[in-house]
């Protein structure tokens, strides 16, 4: 049950970058639209489900080499990744952007946005190859995926009926979370707490 339960939590911090553009993506809507806000939770569901696969099959290949020091990789890529959310979500941003309302999805751009969204999932999975001994991957990156593409349908209805008011805190929520959880990883593995 702690498993599954970090393994959410690994996948909400994750797909907090895919909620704030799913906001963004809404906030060009003027009404819901359905089927964008499917297409959009698809995308980035998808890639956040295909990221952490492609980084755990790299990372078993050089799991021999790195296993002494596993915990201190997990630490840093979870450290950076969370750091660098919360970081973007708390500098200066262009908040003044006029936004055109109802435009078609163009599918190149969401691919883009699937891929740059996801970046963070990759090291996550190569995270997972050596750090869970007793990780099922497929279960995981159905767990990251469905997760992610739950919350950016709901970004999409949270960017439409409520604007940029969420925007930065689902940033920084993610961001801290995934910090702690590479905190929690370093712990267990230096004995100091065991959960």
């Amino acid at each position: 049950m702690v498993l599954f339960i970090e393994i959410l939590l690994i996948g909400v911090g994750l797909s907090m970058d895919a909620f704030a553009v799913s906001i963004c993506k809404g906030l060009g809507m003027t009404k819901v639209n359905r089927k964008q806000a499917l297409t959009i939770g698809l995308y980035f569901g998808g890639f956040q489900a295909l990221m952490p696969f492609i980084g755990y099959m790299l990372g078993i290949r050089f799991e021999k080499y790195i296993t002494s020091i596993d915990h201190w990789i997990a630490f840093i890529l979870l450290g950076f990744i969370g750091g660098k959310m919360v970081y973007e979500a708390v500098k200066e941003k262009d908040d003044d952007a006029v936004v055109e309302k109802d435009l078609a999805l163009n599918q190149g751009e969401m691919l883009l946005l699937a891929i740059a969204t996801s970046i963070d999932a990759l090291a996550v999975g190569i995270m997972f190859a050596f750090t869970y001994d007793s990780l099922n991957i497929y279960w995981a990156i159905a767990i990251i995926g469905l997760t992610t593409f739950v919350l950016s349908i709901i970004g999409v209805v949270v960017g439409n009926f409520f604007g940029n008011k969420y925007k930065k805190k689902s940033e920084i929520a993610g961001g801290i979370i995934l910090i702690l959880i590479g905190v929690k990883i370093l712990l267990e593995h230096l004995g100091i707490i065991s959960f």
